[in-house]
Formats: C-alpha cells, structure tokens, sequence
C-alpha cells in the first residue's frame, strides 16, 4: 500500500473508533466519570496502570479502587489516614496488589504535596519534543518514599527500553484533545504532537502487518519507530493512530 493510500486508510479508521462510543467498553470511563481535574488525573493514571489483561476486569477493578476512595480520588489521596487504607486488604488485579495500591496512593499524596501535580511532574523539560526523560524521571519522584521493591515493576522505564504502553496511554487520556469527547485534554502545559503510541501486542502486530513497523519486540525501539511514521502521517496529532491500531486488532482481528 502505498505511503497516501494507507494514511488515508487509517484516518478512516480512527474516524471509525476515536468517537464517544469507544468509552463504553474502554478504562477511559473511569476518568471520565469526574469533572474535577485531580480526579480525572488520578483516577485515570490509577485505571491506566492497572491496564492490562481483561478490559472488563480492567474496569471492574478500577471502579473498585475508586470505590474504596470514596469516589473522591483527589480528596482522599489528600486527606487519608493510615486506617482509611485498610479497605484495600486483599484487593488483587494480576501482580498489582493491596501493597501497590496503597503504596501509590502514599506517593500521589507526595507528588501533590511536593511536586505539584501529575501534569507538571511528567512534563517534557528542556524542549524535548517526546516523553522518554519525563517518564524516567516521573518513576524516580514516584518512588523517591519508602516503598517495597516489589511496587517498581508496575511503572515502567523508558531508559530500560520499555515501550511504557500503560503511562502513554495515560498520557494520551489526559494530553489529547480533538474535541470527539474520547481523550480528556485537561493537561493544557502539554503537547499532543509529543505523544506516543501505547504500544501493545494488539498494535504491535497490526502496525507490523500494515508496514509501519518492522522492530519485532514491542520495546522503546520499536515505539520510536513507529512513532516516526505516525508523526509524518500527522506531526500534530501522531497518537490519534492509537484508535485505529487498536481497532483493527481488537475490534476486526485484522
């Protein structure tokens, strides 16, 4: 296919999918049940990183969380006590367990306390025009408290040559707006043309069968490759691709 036949392919794609349907059966629900921005924030970077496996105990277990808080994530990051969190004894998603969970609330309290908020802690600094310094250096301020080791596997590194597909779809939610009322755009300090693509199994294989990747492993590499295509088929707004590789590989099984 050729370079314009297949960017045209996948535009009528993501016109398919990046509609206000796609929240029913998607994480981004979770933040989109808040109109206060902390909540969105971290009630979306809460369903984000638990992202992974079955999307309908995705959301399940996200709404547990948001449960257990109350249904004021912001406030009870703010104003919890140690008793508060005794709620999540026993609460399991895959490897994300009570000892994550409450950890990752004691550091979202550390961040709004000290480092201001999520959108200013994962800002790119310098001019950098992607996200690979702003996440590593977001996982060093999130464990900067005491915490088990255990907890570090579940936010992941750019500089360790992970593709970081859970906090880039975060990012995506929170960064991206094209006013269809998928993506929330309430991080107005960022910029949707550095934005990556969650790269998964699904849209690893799809971007592979269409062309636009050949790197096999799903690593920092291969985003950055794709990203180099997604960003010449659209330089302002790269990561609307996400819609349609997920579409096609979860939706049609292309």
């Amino acid at each position: 296919m050729k370079k314009e036949d297949l960017k045209n392919f996948l535009d009528d794609k993501v016109n398919t999918y990046n509609n206000v349907s796609f929240i029913e059966s998607d994480p981004i629900q979770i933040p989109h049940q808040f109109t206060k921005k902390e909540d969105q924030e971290i009630s979306g970077f809460l369903a984000a990183t638990i992202a992974w496996g079955n999307r309908k105990m995705i959301i399940k277990n996200a709404k547990k969380i948001i449960d257990h808080m109350g249904n004021s994530p912001y406030d009870f990051i703010m104003h919890h006590n140690s008793k508060d969190l005794d709620r999540f004894e026993g609460f399991v998603h895959r490897t994300f367990n009570s000892i994550d969970i409450t950890f990752f609330i004691q550091s979202l309290k550390n961040i709004y306390n000290n480092h201001k908020s999520l959108e200013f802690v994962l800002q790119p600094k310098n001019g950098s025009d992607n996200y690979k310094l702003a996440i590593h250096n977001f996982k060093k301020i999130f464990f900067e408290i005491p915490h088990q080791k255990r907890t570090q596997k579940h936010v992941s590194d750019p500089l360790k040559n992970s593709a970081s597909k859970r906090i880039n779809m975060f990012l995506r939610w929170m960064v991206r707006n094209d006013k269809t009322g998928v993506d929330l755009g309430i991080w107005k300090s960022h910029s949707s043309a550095n934005l990556h693509c969650p790269l998964d199994v699904h849209s690893g294989n799809i971007a592979r069968k269409i062309g636009i990747l050949k790197r096999k492993q799903n690593d920092w590499k291969a985003l950055i490759e794709l990203d180099a295509v997604l960003r010449d088929f659209d330089k302002n707004d790269p990561v609307k691709y996400d819609f349609a590789l997920f579409g096609l590989g979860v939706f049609e099984k292309f």
